[in-house]
């Protein structure tokens, strides 16, 4: 049996609306939202009894997902979003764009702060990472050339 792909990547957040204004500014599209509860949900999650809201957002490819979901019940138990960048577990989400500079003004303009700087490696990239919506760490690609 052969892997056929990733489906989507999940990250939990405070403010549902603020998480999808900012990827949408970014570029993805919301593809649906809704609210995932009941008993058999908890038995995929282990966490018994829960109500997640949650909003899908599709890259313009169509082949990338996120998953942006909003704990009603069971509390979010941890915070990891102001985490270093060495820190162990799931990092960041690393978007490739067309014009990294247009995108970080565009970023901004909705919270986003830029964690170092814009560097170039090897003529082949521009990279950078950022924080957006709630401290959550984002990369961003510039392919060069």
């Amino acid at each position: 049996m052969a892997l056929k792909r990733m489906d989507n990547v999940g990250i939990v957040v405070e403010d549902l609306d603020a998480a999808i204004d900012f990827f949408r500014e970014l570029g993805l599209e919301l593809e649906g939202r809704g609210n995932v509860e009941g008993e058999w949900a908890g038995r995929v999650t282990g966490l018994g009894d829960q109500h997640v809201e949650i909003a899908m957002m599709r890259t313009p490819d169509g082949h990338g997902r996120l998953e942006l979901s909003r704990f009603l019940a069971p509390p979010v138990v941890a915070d990891h979003r102001n985490a270093p960048v060495n820190a162990l577990g799931y990092l960041r989400v690393m978007f490739a764009v067309d014009d990294i500079d247009d995108t970080l003004e565009r970023l901004r303009a909705r919270g986003a702060r830029l964690v170092g700087e814009v560097v170039e490696y090897r003529d082949v990239y521009r990279l950078c990472y950022l924080r957006g919506p709630e401290g959550l760490l984002v990369g961003l690609a510039q392919e060069l050339g």
